[in-house]
């Protein structure tokens, strides 16, 4: 039996997204690849690309990271930073690739923090509020914000804080339902989020342990968020996003893919990353995704090694060919 349809658009600012699925920003994860390819499954859930530092991209504006074509649109690019200054020169060089500019609010990353970035700004809501206006005077897309419940379960303060972003002018926000003191530990309080429903105006996504269709409903019918944003349960399943979107649309629970189809996926990221990065950069910078890919099998701790250590293509390929026929 089918479930009950979600709206299929969501309206941020001027651009309406013909879906509630986003993808959510990870750092060395989401890269211009990995967007590609979830593209091919997706024809309508939002990027979002890699966190970018405002400072790095305004010294190198011709960066890598900040590569994208016209196949990726919808694509909001999430810009990290605590100068105001800065973080509107930053989105100013990524307007004319992006479809939305975001703010990162809520890396909980200790280096980040420590440099006043990421969550570290919902400690200074005035200094946020600051770049959101300052962002928003220097593009013409709409600006959105991430950040997490608050900096610890003594000072959530995440609706006092997307009212602010509101007034600041951001469009929507991507709430991460735990705080910084969590870090990814514990459980998502998607509780919590539902307390949003009503005290903004502008859409929210809700971001947390969203690592199936059934989750993805579920987190959406206890949060009450207009959307959902899938961070690194999309690492190991290229097609997970377009099958979330075809259970809360139509109703249709497409099966997980098994091992075998994995491998193909896997086959075809690794691919892709090396005729994007060059042979031995592709296939070290794949390394961190091996894990995903490659789960709950017998003598997966081995396989793993065996590939994470490998940096001959062809070796790699016998090791998943083997991996592949033991399935």
């Amino acid at each position: 039996m089918g479930i009950t349809a979600v709206s299929k658009k969501i309206r941020i600012g001027n651009v309406e997204i013909n879906s509630c699925v986003s993808l959510s920003p990870l750092a060395g994860i989401t890269d211009f690849v990995l967007r590609q390819l979830i593209r091919e499954y997706s024809n309508n859930c939002l990027l979002t690309t890699e966190m970018i530092s405002s400072e790095a991209l305004v010294q190198r504006p011709d960066c890598n990271i900040s590569f994208t074509n016209e196949k990726e649109a919808p694509v909001a690019f999430q810009i990290e930073g605590h100068k105001p200054d800065l973080m509107a020169k930053s989105a100013k060089i990524l307007e004319n690739k992006a479809t939305i500019i975001d703010i990162n609010m809520g890396c909980p990353i200790k280096k980040i923090v420590n440099g006043n970035d990421g969550c570290s700004l919902m400690k200074n809501p005035q200094l946020a509020k600051d770049i959101v206006i300052a962002v928003k005077e220097s593009v013409n897309v709409p600006v959105t914000c991430k950040f997490r419940l608050g900096w610890s379960q003594d000072s959530k303060n995440f609706i006092e804080f997307a009212q602010l972003m509101q007034e600041a002018g951001a469009s929507a926000v991507t709430v991460h339902a735990r705080t910084r003191a969590q870090m990814y530990s514990g459980t998502a309080d998607w509780n919590e989020l539902a307390k949003l429903k009503g005290e903004i105006d502008i859409p929210y996504f809700a971001n947390g342990d969203i690592i199936s269709p059934e989750t993805a409903k579920k987190c959406l019918e206890i949060s009450k968020a207009d959307g959902i944003a899938i961070g690194r349960a999309a690492m190991g399943d290229l097609s997970l996003i377009y099958r979330i979107e075809k259970y809360l649309n139509d109703g249709i629970l497409i099966p997980e893919p098994d091992l075998k189809e994995r491998i193909k996926m896997l086959k075809k990221h690794l691919d892709f990353q090396i005729s994007f990065r060059g042979e031995e950069t592709g296939i070290k910078f794949f390394r961190k995704f091996y894990p995903a890919y490659i789960r709950n099998i017998r003598k997966g701790a081995e396989y793993r090694h065996s590939l994470i250590t490998e940096l001959n293509y062809n070796k790699i390929l016998n090791i998943l060919d083997e991996i592949s026929l033991n399935a």
